[in-house]
């Protein structure tokens, strides 16, 4: 029974109200956000952390301080992605990024029910992808390290009496027999497979091994698969799935290695009546071996995908130890194998690679072609308006990345060869050398007429906006009253909004640099196979114009692969070095590492699983320890992270919690790339999850737009979600208010704008009007860490 009050007793203070900060992809310092000097960190380590103005740290000891306004924090991420010099070398692992990409760029399905058999089909095809992608990065390795220097130059005496420190592989040495040069050079692909597999270990322990709370799963996340994905309670948990890929990338590319070993000395025992027995029979042994190996690796690809209705803690230990151990085992066993003496063994021409990169751009294509069926087969089951390409985004970001694949490995091939060959050109008459496999060279010669091709499709898209541009300056004096034309600062408030409009037509770029690449590909291919020939010397006996331009792709496109590769190098030094360029590869990972490995676990790892569990434990201990109100605010890819956290968060939590997203990538870029998670279903099972949630935009900006979700239907909401377009700039000329000439600020600086403050302080207000008893929800909750081990058996790749 409540005790009356004592009269002149002092009324309590109302409880706090926070508001939380979350920064976009450039990343801030804590400073900055707060707008004061000397933050000081509240809770959190050095790469993440909560930050308070000096003023505010007692802020909960003394809350009458705070009587109309809210605390303001902020949480800063930005060193989960530009921490230190190391991660610019993630720069070579961005055909690995796009390709899990890929995965979670899926077409949408019906929310209710079980994941249809096409949902995992294409799971697995992008795990496969991915595969083949590893296998490409150390056959390059192989090409380079047993092909260029262990086959072609060391069995030259031109080539190794001109460089010093190839002296022990000249004839008359023992390292100078083939097979022993190339167990020697295996020694490449070997370390490089050992240092991916040391990242992704080393990145797994920090990221996806870290056990989630047991206790933050509500109304979106049940346990089946209904409700929006990113709500279910082990969707930011890939211990197992990220552990089991590893052990069979790694596996894949020392098996690479061991194939690119023993393929020349079966092909030698085969082919000399020399052979003894023994050494035929133990070619036969280690060819049913990596047959063996080959398909175990496929098996553990393919058995599961993910896992999200639940934290998984198990591990495949047998499969964790066994496969890569094995793998190397047997790599060792092949290069013993290839060493084994036989005197009469000379090299000469080329390793079978054209067969083997010929193959594996062949499966790749079929790969990519099998994925857009099945993309297309889901997106017309389930239609999702304003899909990326009519659902078919995960096949261009699979495309894409198989092409990056091919040309960083091409254009590392043919650097290496040019420097082999001196002034000759590879492949071609008086070359010293055979040079790389000709699909290599018919892959640098189809990137002029790519580049080519994407200037036009950019000048077709300039031309467009110019147009825009042109048309919109006219009306846009009038949207502020009383103001003066100005053609100049018309046409500049116009430009502005039609290149922030180029960003809606990035969907059909992508499909014309995808549609262009794979024609372009296709024909390098059939060209490399159909001749064996370099292009410029396919087309010598043609006609002079043809063979002129064959000659010249050839040439420039060699110049181009290396120009990049040189460019990716010096890039990544300079990041290394600078943490200024550091932040800027930073804010490239910022959307491409948002996702999960779920497809392949050499890519950058996912600073989601740091970050979204960290809001997540921020808003539900601070509401539930003070029973204040409290608005996330998030900016640019800031506000992904906050509606990820949200989705997360108890039911009691998130009756406390608001919502406040400004420039805005949620439904303009996520939702068109990833309509399985932010297309308008999920973004819409948010709003009725969160009704206190406003979202601001400008037209000027290139990345935020409206989420375009409408009031829930029988709901008491108090209006839409979207406010906006915002004025940009907030005058037209000069007045009273404005003396200065106002800025156009794009994507920036939105907390300028009067309608931030606003919409804040109105969703504290409708947070406090429905702000539920004091006991609910009371007291800090018990922060249990799921570690159970018993889990029930669930389908193999119940997300795909």
């Amino acid at each position: 029974m409540p005790q009356p009050a004592t009269p002149g007793a002092v009324p309590p203070a109302p409880p706090l109200a926070l508001e939380l900060f979350v920064h976009g992809v450039a990343g801030a310092a804590p400073g900055e956000l707060l707008r004061d000097p000397h933050p000081v960190r509240v809770t959190g380590d050095s790469t993440a952390a909560v930050f308070r103005r000096a003023e505010d740290a007692d802020a909960e000891a003394h809350p009458e301080r705070y009587t109309g306004r809210p605390v303001p924090e902020a949480y800063c991420w930005s060193r989960l992605t530009s921490g230190n010099g190391a991660r610019a070398l993630w720069l070579l692992l961005l055909p690995f990024m796009v390709a899990n990409l890929a995965h979670w760029a899926r077409p949408a399905t019906a929310p209710d029910g079980p994941p249809p058999r096409a949902v995992r089909a294409y799971g697995l095809l992008v795990r496969l992808l991915a595969l083949s992608l590893t296998v490409l990065l150390v056959a390059a390795a192989c090409e380079v390290a047993l092909d260029l220097l262990a086959w072609q130059c060391a069995g030259a005496r031109a080539c190794t009496d001109s460089r010093g420190w190839l002296a022990f592989l000249r004839p008359g040495r023992w390292w100078a027999q083939p097979g022993r040069r190339l167990a020697l050079g295996a020694l490449v692909p070997a370390a490089l497979t050992g240092l991916l597999w040391f990242l992704s270990a080393r990145t797994w322990s920090a990221y996806e091994s870290q056990p989630p709370p047991s206790d933050t799963s509500g109304p979106s996340a049940p346990a089946g698969h209904g409700g929006a994905p990113l709500g279910r309670p082990g969707f930011w948990y890939g211990r197992r799935i990220v552990a089991r890929l590893r052990a069979a990338h790694t596996a894949a590319g020392l098996l690479t290695a061991a194939v690119a070993v023993a393929a020349p000395a079966v092909r030698e025992d085969r082919g000399s009546a020399a052979t003894p027995a023994g050494l035929l029979a133990a070619g036969w042994a280690v060819q049913v071996l990596l047959a063996a190996g080959a398909v175990t690796v496929l098996w553990v690809v393919c058995r599961r995908g993910r896992t999200e209705a639940r934290p998984d803690h198990r591990l495949d230990r047998a499969a964790l130890t066994l496969l890569p151990a094995g793998a190397l085992a047997l790599l060792a066993a092949v290069c013993l194998y290839a060493g084994w003496s036989r005197p009469g063994w000379t090299s000469s021409g080329r390793l079978p690679g054209d067969f083997a990169f010929g193959v594996l751009m062949l499966g790749q294509g079929g790969c990519v072609l099998a994925l857009a069926l099945v993309a297309r087969r889901l997106h017309r089951r389930t239609p999702t308006p304003g899909a990326a390409l009519g659902g078919l985004g995960g096949p261009a970001a699979a495309l894409l990345g198989c092409a990056l694949g091919g040309v960083m490995s091409g254009g590392i091939a043919q650097r290496v060869a040019d420097w082999l060959d001196g002034a000759a050109a590879p492949g071609t008459p008086g070359s010293p050398l055979p040079g790389p496999p000709v699909l290599l060279s018919w892959q640098a010669s189809v990137l002029p007429p790519l580049l080519l091709a994407l200037a036009l499709v950019a000048a077709a898209a300039g031309i467009r906006a110019a147009v825009a541009r042109r048309g919109a300056a006219a009306t846009i004096a009038a949207e502020y009253p009383g103001a003066v034309p100005d053609p100049d600062r018309s046409r500049r408030i116009a430009g502005a909004r039609a290149a922030a409009e180029l960003t809606d037509t990035a969907p059909w770029f992508v499909g014309a640099v995808c549609l262009v690449t794979l024609l372009l590909g296709a024909g390098a291919l059939a060209g490399a196979w159909a001749g064996g020939r370099v292009p410029a010397e396919a087309a010598r006996d043609t006609h002079p114009l043809l063979a002129a331009a064959a000659r010249a792709a050839q040439d420039s496109g060699s110049w181009l692969i290396g120009f990049a590769m040189a460019a990716f190098v010096t890039l990544g030094r300079r990041a290394y070095r600078d943490p200024a360029s550091r932040r800027t590869i930073g804010i490239l990972w910022d959307v491409g590492t948002f996702w999960p490995r779920a497809a392949h676990p050499f890519a950058p790892p996912c600073y989601a699983e740091r970050a979204v569990p960290d809001l997540t434990w921020r808003m539900t201990g601070w509401t539930a320890r003070t029973g204040g109100r409290l608005v996330i605010s998030g900016h640019s890819q800031g506000s992904v992270l906050a509606a990820a956290a949200v989705w997360q968060l108890p039911p009691a939590t998130r009756r406390r919690v608001g919502l406040l997203t400004y420039g805005s990538p949620l439904a303009r870029l996520y939702g068109r790339w990833f309509p399985a998670y932010f297309g308008p279903g999920p973004l819409a099972a948010l709003h009725r999850d969160l009704d206190c949630w406003r979202n601001l935009w400008r037209a000027t900006d290139p990345i935020g737009g409206p989420v375009g979700v409408d009031r829930p239907t029988g709901a008491e909401a108090d209006g839409p979600v979207d406010r906006g377009p915002l004025p940009d700039p907030v005058a037209y000329g000069r007045d009273p208010l404005h003396p200065l000439p106002a800025p156009i600020l794009r994507h920036a600086d939105y907390q300028a704008d009067p309608a931030f403050t606003a919409e804040r302080d109105a969703l504290l207000a409708r947070l406090a009007a429905a702000r539920p008893d004091a006991g609910e929800g009371a007291g800090l909750p018990v922060q249990r860490i799921s570690k159970a081990r018993a889990e029930p058996a669930d389908p193999p790749g119940t997300a795909g």
